[in-house]
């Protein structure tokens, strides 16, 4: 049973606001007004909450952060008001130009019941925020360019043996080489031969994860064209998803 006058300290509702929505919620309580230019530069909305924010100074707030990086921002009401503002806050990994057209999931006013502010959050913040952050992240995936060729390496199937064009960049090479790629000088490529497959396949996937570190993707495809004296070679691509459900073509 709820405890029918519940502590209506900021601290306090946060944390049980905290336990009272779904997934798990951490709240993180920020009494210095120091550190809150940062959090307040965040609150996602050009309503309610952020005309208080222009209009009267925040001397502390809370800060709820869900498991999927989803956070909210607690306040106080300004003035005399009881109960307290809450606000998403905008997703801190995605470009400013992602929020281009985006319309904010504008924070509410709640009283000083976690329990009420809770249902309030679930079924109409939160739902509103959702939709935002997915518009969101759809608009940073379009803005993200592709990645170049000098970023791709390519792995195909030849006559049971996976083949890369050989690449430009020695350190590339050197992945390929220690874990079983061997160098054809006269046709200019690397391949892997042998009648296990998942041995081929696993020896894929660790290229891919060690040419992720070197910022180069890999696939499954198939191999470049090899460029003509003169011209720009293509770049080998990189081996990021090689699995071993990769049939021989």
């Amino acid at each position: 049973m709820h405890d029918p006058t519940p502590d209506t300290s900021l601290g306090s509702f946060a944390t049980v606001l905290a336990g009272e929505l779904p997934g798990t919620w951490t709240s993180t309580y920020h009494p210095d007004r120091s550190d809150l230019d940062v959090v307040t530069d965040a609150v996602w909305d050009m309503n309610e909450v952020a005309e208080a924010l222009a209009k009267h100074p925040v001397h502390h707030c809370a800060v709820l952060q869900r498991s999927d990086g989803t956070r909210l921002f607690v306040a106080e009401q300004p003035g005399h008001a009881e109960g307290y503002l809450i606000a998403a806050l905008a997703p801190a990994d995605a470009p400013a130009e992602a929020f281009r057209g985006v319309r904010e999931p504008d924070g509410i006013a709640v009283d000083a019941d976690p329990f009420s502010a809770a249902e309030h959050l679930t079924f109409d913040l939160l739902p509103r925020y959702y939709v935002a952050v997915h518009h969101v992240f759809a608009n940073a995936e379009r803005l993200t360019p592709a990645p170049s060729d000098a970023q791709r390496l390519v792995m195909a199937w030849s006559d049971g043996a996976l083949v890369v064009d050989k690449p430009e960049r020695a350190d590339v090479t050197q992945v390929l080489t220690d874990h079983g790629f061997v160098l054809d000088a006269d046709r200019g490529v690397l391949t892997l031969s042998g009648d296990d497959t998942a041995r081929q396949a696993a020896s894929a996937r660790a290229v891919g994860n060690r040419l992720s570190q070197l910022g180069i993707s890999a696939s499954l495809g198939q191999p470049s064209a090899r460029p003509a004296p003169g011209t720009t070679p293509a770049t080998v691509p990189s081996a990021a998803s090689a699995a071993p459900s990769a049939r021989r073509r």
